[in-house]
Protein backbone atom coordinates (compact mmCIF):
# COMPACT_ATOMS: atom_id res chain seq x y z
CA UNK A 1 0.00 0.00 0.00
CA UNK A 2 1.28 3.19 -0.61
CA UNK A 3 0.59 5.87 2.50
CA UNK A 4 -0.20 9.49 2.62
CA UNK A 5 -0.60 10.60 6.45
CA UNK A 6 -2.01 13.36 7.05
CA UNK A 7 -0.90 15.14 10.91
CA UNK A 8 0.32 18.00 12.27
CA UNK A 9 0.86 18.42 15.95
CA UNK A 10 3.71 16.30 18.04
CA UNK A 11 0.92 13.75 19.13
CA UNK A 12 1.27 11.93 14.98
CA UNK A 13 4.88 11.92 15.30
CA UNK A 14 5.43 8.78 16.75
CA UNK A 15 3.28 7.20 14.23
CA UNK A 16 4.64 8.35 11.38
CA UNK A 17 8.10 7.25 12.06
CA UNK A 18 6.67 3.72 13.32
CA UNK A 19 4.99 3.14 9.80
CA UNK A 20 7.74 4.82 7.61
CA UNK A 21 9.79 1.58 8.73
CA UNK A 22 7.13 -0.71 7.81
CA UNK A 23 5.18 0.50 5.07
CA UNK A 24 5.76 2.93 1.80
CA UNK A 25 4.97 6.34 2.88
CA UNK A 26 4.19 8.25 -0.73
CA UNK A 27 3.79 11.66 1.18
CA UNK A 28 2.93 13.84 4.03
CA UNK A 29 -0.01 16.44 4.37
CA UNK A 30 0.67 18.55 7.44
CA UNK A 31 -0.62 22.43 7.71
CA UNK A 32 1.26 25.39 6.79
CA UNK A 33 4.13 26.80 8.25
CA UNK A 34 3.65 29.19 11.28
CA UNK A 35 5.40 32.49 11.26
CA UNK A 36 6.35 33.57 14.87
CA UNK A 37 5.77 36.94 15.62
CA UNK A 38 9.17 37.73 17.54
CA UNK A 39 11.94 37.19 15.22
CA UNK A 40 9.60 36.78 11.98
CA UNK A 41 10.74 32.79 12.17
CA UNK A 42 9.13 30.01 10.17
CA UNK A 43 7.97 27.51 12.13
CA UNK A 44 7.32 23.90 10.76
CA UNK A 45 5.07 21.91 11.90
CA UNK A 46 6.30 18.91 14.23
CA UNK A 47 5.00 16.28 11.58
CA UNK A 48 6.83 18.04 8.54
CA UNK A 49 10.31 18.14 10.13
CA UNK A 50 10.00 14.51 11.06
CA UNK A 51 8.96 14.02 7.21
CA UNK A 52 11.56 16.08 6.69
CA UNK A 53 14.15 14.02 8.26
CA UNK A 54 12.59 10.88 6.93
CA UNK A 55 13.45 11.95 3.09
CA UNK A 56 9.45 12.38 2.50
CA UNK A 57 7.15 14.11 0.25
CA UNK A 58 5.52 17.06 2.34
CA UNK A 59 2.33 18.87 0.89
CA UNK A 60 1.02 22.52 2.27
CA UNK A 61 -2.07 23.85 1.06
CA UNK A 62 -4.10 25.95 2.19
CA UNK A 63 -7.75 24.44 1.56
CA UNK A 64 -8.01 20.83 0.15
CA UNK A 65 -9.03 21.75 -3.25
CA UNK A 66 -8.94 21.60 -6.82
CA UNK A 67 -4.72 22.14 -6.80
CA UNK A 68 -4.17 20.01 -3.03
CA UNK A 69 -6.51 17.57 -4.97
CA UNK A 70 -4.15 17.55 -7.49
CA UNK A 71 -1.11 16.92 -6.14
CA UNK A 72 -1.95 14.26 -4.15
CA UNK A 73 -3.19 12.56 -7.37
CA UNK A 74 0.19 13.14 -8.52
CA UNK A 75 1.39 10.87 -5.35
CA UNK A 76 -0.67 7.83 -6.50
CA UNK A 77 -1.88 6.84 -2.91
CA UNK A 78 -4.02 3.44 -2.09
CA UNK A 79 -5.03 4.63 1.26
CA UNK A 80 -4.98 7.94 3.52
CA UNK A 81 -4.20 7.76 7.14
CA UNK A 82 -4.85 10.59 9.57
CA UNK A 83 -3.55 11.84 13.26
CA UNK A 84 -5.13 14.93 14.08
CA UNK A 85 -4.37 16.83 10.70
CA UNK A 86 -7.45 19.47 11.78
CA UNK A 87 -9.30 19.26 8.57
CA UNK A 88 -12.05 17.61 7.52
CA UNK A 89 -12.35 15.80 4.03
CA UNK A 90 -14.90 16.05 1.33
CA UNK A 91 -16.08 13.27 -0.88
CA UNK A 92 -13.76 14.58 -3.72
CA UNK A 93 -11.12 14.32 -1.46
CA UNK A 94 -11.45 11.16 -0.21
CA UNK A 95 -12.22 9.73 -3.88
CA UNK A 96 -8.48 10.01 -4.21
CA UNK A 97 -8.04 6.64 -2.23
CA UNK A 98 -9.17 3.54 -3.82
CA UNK A 99 -8.72 1.72 -0.37
CA UNK A 100 -10.51 4.56 1.44
CA UNK A 101 -8.70 5.81 5.05
CA UNK A 102 -8.46 5.61 8.54
CA UNK A 103 -8.04 7.82 11.32
CA UNK A 104 -6.53 8.00 14.61
CA UNK A 105 -8.84 8.95 17.25
CA UNK A 106 -7.72 9.34 21.31
CA UNK A 107 -10.38 8.37 22.98
CA UNK A 108 -13.34 5.75 22.86
CA UNK A 109 -15.27 6.20 20.04
CA UNK A 110 -18.32 6.70 20.50
CA UNK A 111 -17.06 8.79 23.89
CA UNK A 112 -15.55 12.26 22.88
CA UNK A 113 -16.08 13.27 19.28
CA UNK A 114 -15.05 16.43 18.35
CA UNK A 115 -11.68 18.59 18.62
CA UNK A 116 -10.46 18.17 22.50
CA UNK A 117 -10.50 14.59 23.20
CA UNK A 118 -7.64 14.41 25.51
CA UNK A 119 -8.24 17.87 27.12
CA UNK A 120 -12.00 16.77 27.88
CA UNK A 121 -11.14 13.29 29.37
CA UNK A 122 -9.15 15.20 31.72
CA UNK A 123 -11.83 17.94 32.44
CA UNK A 124 -14.61 15.87 32.67
CA UNK A 125 -12.83 13.09 35.29
CA UNK A 126 -13.29 10.07 33.54
CA UNK A 127 -11.38 7.05 34.88
CA UNK A 128 -10.61 5.95 31.85
CA UNK A 129 -10.20 6.68 28.24
CA UNK A 130 -7.96 5.16 25.12
CA UNK A 131 -7.39 5.10 21.75
CA UNK A 132 -9.96 3.99 18.49
CA UNK A 133 -8.52 3.64 15.18
CA UNK A 134 -11.73 4.54 12.69
CA UNK A 135 -12.53 4.12 9.01
CA UNK A 136 -12.73 8.00 8.07
CA UNK A 137 -16.58 9.50 7.16
CA UNK A 138 -17.76 12.43 6.19
CA UNK A 139 -19.39 12.97 9.24
CA UNK A 140 -16.50 13.89 12.04
CA UNK A 141 -15.39 10.52 14.30
CA UNK A 142 -18.42 8.65 12.59
CA UNK A 143 -16.74 5.92 10.95
CA UNK A 144 -16.38 2.73 12.22
CA UNK A 145 -14.25 0.97 14.57
CA UNK A 146 -11.00 -1.15 13.42
CA UNK A 147 -9.32 -1.40 16.68
CA UNK A 148 -9.75 0.45 20.05
CA UNK A 149 -7.65 0.30 23.61
CA UNK A 150 -8.24 1.55 27.29
CA UNK A 151 -6.04 4.00 28.63
CA UNK A 152 -6.67 3.93 32.71
CA UNK A 153 -6.72 7.44 33.59
CA UNK A 154 -5.67 8.27 37.81
CA UNK A 155 -6.77 11.91 38.59
CA UNK A 156 -3.08 13.14 37.96
CA UNK A 157 -2.45 13.41 33.84
CA UNK A 158 -2.06 16.52 32.30
CA UNK A 159 -2.43 16.61 28.72
CA UNK A 160 1.05 16.87 27.94
CA UNK A 161 1.68 13.19 29.94
CA UNK A 162 -1.80 11.73 27.76
CA UNK A 163 -0.19 12.93 25.00
CA UNK A 164 3.00 11.39 25.47
CA UNK A 165 1.06 7.78 26.29
CA UNK A 166 -1.33 7.69 23.75
CA UNK A 167 0.66 8.91 21.30
CA UNK A 168 2.64 5.47 21.75
CA UNK A 169 -0.11 3.29 22.05
CA UNK A 170 -1.91 4.51 18.73
CA UNK A 171 1.47 3.99 17.11
CA UNK A 172 1.46 0.48 17.71
CA UNK A 173 -2.20 0.11 16.87
CA UNK A 174 -1.73 1.76 13.81
CA UNK A 175 1.00 -0.43 12.84
CA UNK A 176 -1.74 -3.47 13.49
CA UNK A 177 -4.43 -2.14 11.84
CA UNK A 178 -2.93 -1.11 8.67
CA UNK A 179 -1.22 -5.20 8.37
CA UNK A 180 -4.64 -5.94 8.48
CA UNK A 181 -5.79 -4.35 5.81
CA UNK A 182 -3.42 -5.37 4.04
CA UNK A 183 -4.19 -8.53 4.46
CA UNK A 184 -8.12 -7.89 4.18
CA UNK A 185 -8.73 -9.12 7.96
CA UNK A 186 -10.38 -6.24 9.53
CA UNK A 187 -14.09 -6.53 11.59
CA UNK A 188 -15.57 -2.96 11.37
CA UNK A 189 -17.92 -2.46 14.14
CA UNK A 190 -20.64 0.35 13.51
CA UNK A 191 -20.43 3.23 16.25
CA UNK A 192 -23.67 2.98 18.32
CA UNK A 193 -24.32 7.08 17.93
CA UNK A 194 -27.15 7.08 20.41
CA UNK A 195 -23.76 6.48 23.06
CA UNK A 196 -21.49 9.61 21.68
CA UNK A 197 -20.72 12.63 23.53
CA UNK A 198 -18.96 15.60 22.00
CA UNK A 199 -16.12 17.76 23.32
CA UNK A 200 -15.22 21.24 21.90
CA UNK A 201 -11.85 23.22 21.00
CA UNK A 202 -10.03 24.63 24.05
CA UNK A 203 -9.94 28.17 23.67
CA UNK A 204 -7.08 30.84 25.95
CA UNK A 205 -10.39 32.49 27.50
CA UNK A 206 -11.30 29.24 29.18
CA UNK A 207 -7.85 29.08 31.23
CA UNK A 208 -8.90 31.42 33.97
CA UNK A 209 -9.57 30.02 37.19
CA UNK A 210 -12.37 30.96 39.57
CA UNK A 211 -11.80 30.20 42.85
CA UNK A 212 -14.88 29.76 43.61
CA UNK A 213 -14.99 26.18 42.43
CA UNK A 214 -14.35 23.19 44.29
CA UNK A 215 -10.60 22.06 44.33
CA UNK A 216 -11.33 18.93 42.22
CA UNK A 217 -12.77 20.48 39.33
CA UNK A 218 -9.91 22.99 39.47
CA UNK A 219 -7.29 20.63 39.76
CA UNK A 220 -8.71 18.83 36.62
CA UNK A 221 -8.80 22.21 34.91
CA UNK A 222 -5.22 23.21 35.34
CA UNK A 223 -4.32 19.59 34.36
CA UNK A 224 -5.91 19.46 31.27
CA UNK A 225 -4.82 23.20 30.16
CA UNK A 226 -0.85 22.41 30.62
CA UNK A 227 0.78 22.86 28.32
CA UNK A 228 -1.59 25.24 26.66
CA UNK A 229 -3.44 27.46 27.26
CA UNK A 230 -2.30 27.24 30.97
CA UNK A 231 -4.39 28.11 33.80
CA UNK A 232 -3.95 31.39 35.02
CA UNK A 233 -4.75 33.73 38.63
CA UNK A 234 -3.37 37.07 39.74
CA UNK A 235 -1.10 37.57 41.84
CA UNK A 236 0.42 41.18 42.77
CA UNK A 237 -1.08 42.65 39.80
CA UNK A 238 0.80 40.20 37.60
CA UNK A 239 -0.52 36.98 35.56
CA UNK A 240 0.49 33.59 37.41
CA UNK A 241 0.12 30.20 35.77
CA UNK A 242 -1.09 27.54 37.62
CA UNK A 243 0.57 24.75 36.03
CA UNK A 244 -0.07 21.72 38.45
CA UNK A 245 -2.03 21.14 40.95
CA UNK A 246 -3.68 18.27 42.99
CA UNK A 247 -7.17 18.42 45.05
CA UNK A 248 -6.68 18.66 49.15
CA UNK A 249 -10.19 17.79 51.11
CA UNK A 250 -11.84 19.92 53.03
CA UNK A 251 -11.19 17.70 56.02
CA UNK A 252 -7.23 18.10 55.62
CA UNK A 253 -7.66 22.35 55.22
CA UNK A 254 -6.49 24.06 58.70
CA UNK A 255 -8.90 26.86 58.82
CA UNK A 256 -11.39 27.98 61.04
CA UNK A 257 -14.63 26.33 60.73
CA UNK A 258 -16.82 29.19 61.36
CA UNK A 259 -17.64 30.44 58.03
CA UNK A 260 -17.26 34.04 59.55
CA UNK A 261 -13.74 32.88 59.71
CA UNK A 262 -12.76 31.53 56.90
CA UNK A 263 -10.40 33.01 54.35
CA UNK A 264 -12.01 33.86 51.22
CA UNK A 265 -11.28 31.79 47.92
CA UNK A 266 -8.02 31.97 46.58
CA UNK A 267 -5.86 32.53 49.72
CA UNK A 268 -2.93 30.99 50.01
CA UNK A 269 -2.52 29.15 53.58
CA UNK A 270 0.82 29.67 55.59
CA UNK A 271 1.09 26.12 56.61
CA UNK A 272 2.86 24.56 53.35
CA UNK A 273 3.03 21.35 52.92
CA UNK A 274 6.44 19.45 52.15
CA UNK A 275 4.67 19.12 48.83
CA UNK A 276 3.17 22.62 47.47
CA UNK A 277 1.48 25.59 48.02
CA UNK A 278 -2.11 25.19 49.52
CA UNK A 279 -4.58 27.53 47.99
CA UNK A 280 -8.48 27.78 49.72
CA UNK A 281 -10.96 26.67 47.37
CA UNK A 282 -14.81 27.20 47.24
CA UNK A 283 -14.48 23.45 48.50
CA UNK A 284 -11.24 21.85 49.88
CA UNK A 285 -7.43 23.42 48.60
CA UNK A 286 -5.42 23.03 46.11
CA UNK A 287 -1.80 21.69 46.51
CA UNK A 288 -0.27 23.90 43.86
CA UNK A 289 3.60 22.00 43.46
CA UNK A 290 4.66 24.21 39.90
CA UNK A 291 3.81 27.96 39.11
CA UNK A 292 4.98 30.30 36.40
CA UNK A 293 4.81 34.48 36.90
CA UNK A 294 4.04 35.64 33.40
CA UNK A 295 7.57 36.76 31.31
CA UNK A 296 9.57 34.15 34.07
CA UNK A 297 10.27 30.62 33.66
CA UNK A 298 8.27 27.59 34.86
CA UNK A 299 9.39 26.48 38.51
CA UNK A 300 8.87 24.40 41.58
CA UNK A 301 7.03 25.89 44.16
CA UNK A 302 10.12 25.97 46.56
CA UNK A 303 11.69 27.76 43.81
CA UNK A 304 8.89 30.02 43.72
CA UNK A 305 8.51 30.73 47.20
CA UNK A 306 11.90 31.88 47.69
CA UNK A 307 12.02 34.44 45.23
CA UNK A 308 7.88 35.58 46.25
CA UNK A 309 7.72 34.96 49.81
CA UNK A 310 4.72 37.51 50.40
CA UNK A 311 2.41 34.91 48.51
CA UNK A 312 1.66 33.67 51.79
CA UNK A 313 -1.78 35.03 52.92
CA UNK A 314 -1.77 36.38 49.76
CA UNK A 315 -5.56 36.11 47.72
CA UNK A 316 -5.26 35.01 44.62
CA UNK A 317 -7.77 36.52 41.92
Amino acid sequence: MRILYAATPDIAVPSLKLIAGKFTICGVLTNPDRIRARGNKVLFSPVKQAALDLGLPVIQPERLLGEARDAVSALSPDILVTFAYGRLFGPKFLSLFPIGGINVHPSLLPQLRGSSPIQSAILTGLHKTGVTIQEIALDMDTGNILMQKEVVLYGTETTESLIGSVSVIGADMLVEVLEDISKGTTSPIVQDGARATYCGKIEKENRKIDWDKDAETLSSEIRAFYPWPKSVTTFKTRNLMITYALPVPESQLRVDSDPSLRPVPGTVLHDTSKNGLIVLCGRGGLLVSRLQLETKKEMDWKSFLHGNADILGAELA
